[in-house]
């Protein structure tokens, strides 16, 4: 955990691909190449959002990598969902219209288990549900993907870290096997802190860009650092590359969401060891041509 005198080389990242199973495997979803493509919350251009057809979606489209968001129910269920309402991606007002604002912690599982989570992207899709992370993590496992999992406003949900965990798990994404298909992530450091401080082999991601001066200290429980793409540049990312993580290779630089094929070309040249997108096959055809 200390910053390198010299530049980090081709060899060091090599090494941090050992553990960052995402790093330096798949520019088009597994077929080889320098950058990873992550499908942003499923395939959600092609499929809705955080929902078993947006897994499948990907993984028909030949992408291994695929990133949801976890969040509780009243009754202590995980489910994935993005935000911290239903009112976007389900027809909870029309289902429960009196229960404004119509937050995920304000539902039990049962009642979010009713909700029609596909009509508003598309009518093919309509009767989609809002997926446990149970579910989720089976058809995961069933497609053969691997999955950067991120913990969403766990200040909503105190004891989050710790159910998830349990979940993973119970569910055996936590042997050595699955732990190389697994990156859990959040914006909430001291979230990441309690994960890695429960679970010290799994590998995690801080999104975010922390100063400089402060990446030594996110080196202590973050293998990656995952910032927006408006805030990342070649210096950045080099700075990020010469930090060792918790667990001794160089911390790799994940950057959310690239949509475009100019921008995903562009941050790529940054070194950039992953690129988290809506348009996966945007991102492959990009990064694919010559």
């Amino acid at each position: 955990m200390h910053a390198r005198v010299i530049a980090v080389t081709a060899v060091a990242l090599l090494g941090a691909a050992t553990l960052l199973t995402p790093t330096h495997h798949a520019r088009a979803g597994g077929t080889g190449g320098q950058v990873t493509i992550v499908a942003h919350r499923g395939a959600s251009a092609y499929a809705p959002e955080n929902t078993l057809p947006a897994v499948d979606e990907a993984a028909r489209r030949g992408f291994t990598w695929v990133e949801n968001d976890v969040q509780r129910t009243k009754d202590g269920e995980l489910v994935v969902i993005h935000d911290d309402s239903l009112a976007r991606t389900t027809n909870a007002e029309e289902v429960f219209p009196d229960r404004a604002p119509w937050k995920v912690k304000d539902f039990t599982a049962a009642e979010i288990a009713r909700l029609d989570a596909g009509s508003w992207f598309g009518p093919a899709y309509a009767g989609t549900r809002v997926p446990t992370l149970t579910e989720y993590m089976r058809r995961i496992d069933h497609n053969h993907e691997k999955l950067l999992l991120e913990i969403k406003s766990p200040q909503l949900y105190p004891g989050i870290e710790r159910d998830t965990l349990k979940l993973l798990g119970n569910e055996g994404w936590l042997d050595r096997q699955h732990l190389g298909r697994l990156v859990v992530q959040s914006f909430s450091a001291d979230s990441l802190r309690i994960v890695h401080d429960l679970k010290p082999g799994l590998t995690t991601g801080y999104l975010g860009t922390p100063s400089a001066t402060d990446l030594r200290a996110y080196a202590g429980f973050a293998d990656l650092i995952n910032p927006s793409y408006t805030s990342v540049s070649r210096n950045y990312v080099t700075t990020v590359h010469s930090y060792d993580g918790p667990h001794g290779r160089p911390l790799g630089v994940f950057a959310w969401t690239v949509n475009d094929a100019p921008t995903a070309r562009k941050v790529a040249g940054y070194g950039v060891d992953g690129i988290i997108t809506n348009q996966p096959d945007v991102m492959r055809q990009a990064l694919s041509a010559p």
